[in-house]
């Protein structure tokens, strides 16, 4: 039997989160991890409450708006976002926790990552924001591009590109 690595188990979890996004452009799952316990759970969406954009459409496809700018035009909250504030509303401390995300934070997040005490990035795509890399690196917290365990590739029933498998 194999068994995946704690930062595969936790990365695997993160990406099932992200399916639960609702939105149209790019779905992003984040959780936040401290002593291999969950402590909360984001994936990038609208506020609760409000009409999701596929029921009104995506504000930045109709502005045009690139890719890793102007995160204001948006009716949707980033899953690291999401997720530092699920663990806020419920009470939950998470200074020195680990975040795990799909996709590397923006400067945005990053700035609340910083504030929140979280010791630790691990993410398993890039994202086009260099300020959020300075920050973090002159933040101290240590930033990890994700790697897939090899020997764990392909040993569930999962669609490889999905998961961003490395083989």
């Amino acid at each position: 039997m194999i068994r995946p690595s704690w930062d595969q188990y936790f990365m695997d979890i993160t990406r099932l989160v992200a399916t639960r996004s609702s939105c149209l452009r790019r779905q992003v799952g984040a959780i936040l991890v401290k002593d291999r316990n969950i402590l909360a759970t984001g994936y990038n969406g609208v506020p609760t409450g409000i009409s999701h954009c596929e029921s009104v459409g995506c504000l930045r496809a109709k502005l045009n708006v690139p890719s890793g700018e102007r995160h204001e035009l948006c009716r949707g909250l980033h899953a690291e976002q999401n997720a530092i504030i699920q663990a806020a509303k419920h009470g939950t401390t998470i200074d020195g926790a680990i975040l795990y995300c799909t996709t590397m934070p923006c400067v945005i997040c990053t700035k609340m990552i910083i504030n929140a005490g979280i010791t630790k990035v691990i993410y398993a795509e890039g994202y086009a924001d260099e300020l959020a890399r300075e920050m973090l690196a002159e933040s101290g917290i240590e930033i990890v591009l994700f790697k897939e365990t090899p020997e764990y590739c392909h040993t569930a029933d999962i669609e490889p590109s999905m998961y961003g498998c490395c083989c």
